[in-house]
């Protein structure tokens, strides 16, 4: 009997225990949050007892980089862009991820074969694959409506005030396309000097009427507000403001740009076994077909594509919205990350001259 209490003693403490642990994940806030909410923090909680904290930032990557450069790191999770992740990587700021860690498809496929090619490195494993787009708003355009890359650029055609994000990635491979550049042709472009300054030359078309942006929940109101007629944004916040909103905004996928993004484990972070726990439960092919229920970004794993299915309302299917769709890859680049682990530096000086001049 004796023994008996203490083992169901030891029991007790240990959920207690559980039930009062916390694990801090850091994310990009709004709609994107709440889908990883939804799909990995609940669950994850309702099955260990730990405690999942959403921590928002405009860009994970920055804060990051600054607490293990501090040697103060307070998140054990960072979802942050592929080529952040890389450029963190070669840094040697993050943690490396051993891939055995992930579960396999449910039909035996190795995880490592599931996952999309590229889709898992050293120190990151995806989540999803998103895009940015752009969009516009509806009512300020009662006739023709913008349907290529080139529209975002034509100001006299569909005049109004355009929203970008106030960095040369994206911009600049969309000023490219939006001047005639096939897709596959933009990172050779930008690797000579006369392709930048093309890039920038079409940009100074527009940017007396530019109002920038750098988080990605201000796209879809600065549309709202209607201090814009169009705007560059990542497609699953348009897709939330639209659908979940019911606002009267459009997604273009011509030109788009899309890329991988997902989590890392910054260096030094607390609670690394649980983190990992958690990266292994966020990252099967169930957990990641929920995450798409929520807002339409395609999954990382091919398993996980057959299964995502309808919104939250229960009424709109969610492969059209997709960045994957096949539709929405006619004009469509996928973001070199070595392109930019190579230029980045240079390029963000010479787009913030730009942009004092």
């Amino acid at each position: 009997m004796k023994r008996t209490l203490i083992l169901t003693s030891a029991l007790v403490a240990a959920g207690v225990a559980a039930q009062a642990e916390e694990l801090a994940v850091m994310s990009w806030g709004g709609a994107y949050s709440k889908s990883q909410v939804e799909a990995y923090h609940k669950p994850f909680t309702e099955k260990t007892g730990v405690t999942v904290i959403d921590v928002v930032a405009d860009n994970p990557a920055t804060p990051i980089k600054a607490q293990v450069e501090a040697g103060n790191v307070s998140v054990s999770i960072a979802d942050v862009e592929y080529a952040d992740a890389m450029a963190l990587c070669d840094e040697g700021l993050l943690e490396e991820i051993d891939p055995s860690i992930f579960a396999d498809a449910p039909d035996g496929t190795p995880a490592m074969e599931d996952f999309l090619p590229g889709a898992v490195t050293d120190c990151f494993v995806a989540t999803i694959v998103f895009s940015t787009i752009y969009a516009y708003d509806d009512t300020k355009f009662p006739d023709a409506k913008p349907t290529t890359i080139a529209d975002l650029f034509d100001l006299e055609g569909f005049p109004g005030k355009r929203g970008l994000r106030k960095t040369p990635k994206v911009n600049l491979e969309m000023a490219l396309m939006a001047d005639g550049v096939a897709p596959e042709e933009v990172y050779d472009m930008l690797e000579t000097d006369e392709g930048v300054e093309r890039a920038f030359a079409k940009l100074d078309t527009i940017k007396d009427e530019v109002v920038w942006w750098e988080a990605g929940a201000q796209p879809p109101q600065l549309l709202a507000d209607g201090e814009v007629a169009m705007t560059t944004a990542y497609n699953g916040r348009i897709f939330s403001a639209a659908v979940a909103e019911e606002k009267p905004f459009v997604s273009v996928f011509n030109g788009q740009v899309y890329e991988y993004d997902g989590y890392v484990i910054p260096l030094g972070a607390p609670n690394q076994e649980r983190a990992l726990e958690f990266l292994t439960f966020a990252t099967q092919t169930q957990q990641l077909a929920d995450q798409a229920k929520w807002i339409s970004y395609g999954p990382a794993r091919k398993s996980s594509g057959p299964l995502v299915g309808l919104y939250e309302d229960g009424e709109t299917e969610m492969g059209p919205y997709m960045p994957t769709a096949e539709a929405n890859l006619e004009v469509a680049l996928p973001s070199s990350v070595e392109f930019w682990a190579d230029r980045n530096v240079e390029l963000s000086e010479r787009f913030n001259a730009w942009l004092a001049n």
